[in-house]
């Protein structure tokens, strides 16, 4: 039976879509429209062996798309692949636990009047969506091309969540669920506006997307919480550790 480093793997492969680039062990995920960093990177195959050349390559296939060249990936199933990195100047940017659960373990998502949490089909939700989490990541929103990219998981069995305050109208928070792949997919993007924190939104999003889950056919959701505080949001849904993932580049 597959590892779940080996189906996280494949989904991470899957997700880069049919922008997908290939060089040597490697898949490259690239945006081009956005050059930020954590929407460009490359997988290796698991148990990849790279030589100095294929990283070379892999290298030039970044900065040849004006990208910087980085990799997020799972050392367990590739181990040989962070010392070819190494050897060629890469270095580690951090390496985050990932959590996992079964979804019918999630409880029902709680908020405080005037919030509402919800899943976003509209492109006036999905806009919504996008602001919120472009002010929670400090990141601009170029709002057509944000509601495309919002609207293109959707329409490949994604999910999206809206935080809504229905007194104002205003989007405060958001989330996302990507396309699955053989009943895996990753829960990302959790982001809420710094006026609205610490009101329980972002355990709401995470845990109505989880729960949404099963109907879009995921199985296996999976998330990397930025750190302890995030992980121990996610533990009391019902999360628990599964591996870890690194995050390494060249700049």
């Amino acid at each position: 039976m597959a590892s779940f480093e080996s189906h996280a793997h494949a989904y991470l492969r899957a997700a880069a879509g049919h922008r997908a680039v290939r060089t040597g062990p490697f898949t490259l995920r690239i945006d081009p429209h956005d050059a930020g960093f954590f929407l460009n990177y490359a997988i290796p195959d698991d148990g990849a062996e790279p030589t100095g050349d294929q990283v070379r390559r892999l290298v030039e296939a970044f900065t040849g798309r004006a990208r910087t060249p980085r990799l997020e990936y799972l050392p367990t199933a590739a181990p040989r692949v962070e010392d070819a990195l190494a050897a060629s100047g890469f270095t580690v940017e951090r390496q985050l636990p990932i959590l996992t659960c079964d979804p019918a373990d999630v409880p029902v998502p709680q908020t405080a009047a005037p919030i509402e949490i919800m899943l976003a089909e509209t492109d006036a939700q999905l806009r919504k969506v996008a602001q919120a989490q472009g002010e929670a990541y400090g990141q601009p929103v170029t709002a057509e091309h944000d509601v495309a990219r919002l609207r293109s998981g959707l329409n490949r069995g994604g999910l999206v969540a809206l935080a809504l305050d229905t007194v104002t109208g205003q989007g405060v928070g958001g989330g996302q669920v990507g396309p699955p792949h053989g009943g895996v997919s990753e829960l990302a993007a959790i982001g809420v506006r710094a006026a609205y924190r610490r009101r329980g939104i972002a355990s709401a999003l995470a845990a109505a997307l989880t729960r949404a889950c099963p109907n879009a056919g995921i199985t296996t959701p999976f998330l990397m919480p930025e750190n302890n505080d995030s992980e121990r949001i996610y533990q009391r849904l019902g999360y628990r550790r599964v591996s870890e993932i690194l995050h390494i580049s060249l700049r």
